[in-house]
């Protein structure tokens, strides 16, 4: 079975409460305990299958900006920021090969795992995810889907100090506070999106 990524809760204790009933399992049976892990669930990994059924927090983030910010703010069309996230992010990705269908998540996923004390290695997974933008009659509908966020507020590195001041700043840091976070997450990546976005759009 996959295993579930609970990190506010206490992804180790979870892992070595896993390993003494397997360990019971194997003195009480005929069975016999070969890795704590079967792999399955991909921890620290690109998979398909972490894109499929999510793992950690899954999460979505959207923006519905009139035409007016679009063109005055942005300096561009919804027009224009749906064909580039269409050749660039979707059949870009698709022909590369590619799972994460994003101009890069990965970027604003590491930095906030590095300044609150997340486990980095785990900024592969963050990276997976697909951007979505629309022109819905000039206004631009743009989202970001995130669905293998592994975030934690309590134990880990979130203890170390500044780390901890870190999650503090955001008012997240402590119990129950792991989704709360992990919107916080989406949202900056939703906006570094954006950016990215507009960066590659061609000049008329």
């Amino acid at each position: 079975q996959r295993q579930m990524c609970i990190r506010d809760r206490g992804m180790n204790m979870v892992t070595i409460a896993s390993e003494k009933i397997l360990d019971k399992l194997a003195e009480e049976t005929t069975g016999r305990h070969i890795a704590l892990s079967g792999n399955v669930c991909v921890d620290k990994k690109p998979a398909a299958i972490n894109m499929i059924e999510g793992r950690g927090k899954s999460i979505v983030a959207d923006i519905l900006i009139p035409e007016e910010i679009v063109n005055k703010k942005l300096k561009t069309t919804a027009e224009a920021i749906e064909e580039v996230n269409v050749a660039k992010n979707l059949i870009g990705s698709a022909a590369a090969g590619s799972m994460a269908y994003n101009a890069h998540y990965a970027n604003m996923v590491a930095a906030i795992f590095l300044a609150t004390g997340q486990d980095a290695a785990h900024a592969v997974e963050g990276s997976l995810g697909i951007t979505t933008a629309e022109n819905r009659n000039g206004d631009l509908y743009f989202s970001v889907n995130l669905p293998d966020v592994p975030v934690a507020t309590v134990g880990g590195g979130t203890s170390l100090e500044t780390a901890h001041e870190g999650l503090d700043i955001l008012g997240v840091a402590g119990s129950n506070k792991a989704r709360e976070f992990g919107e916080i997450v989406a949202a900056t990546v939703l906006a570094g999106e954006l950016f990215l976005s507009l960066i590659h759009i061609s000049e008329p």
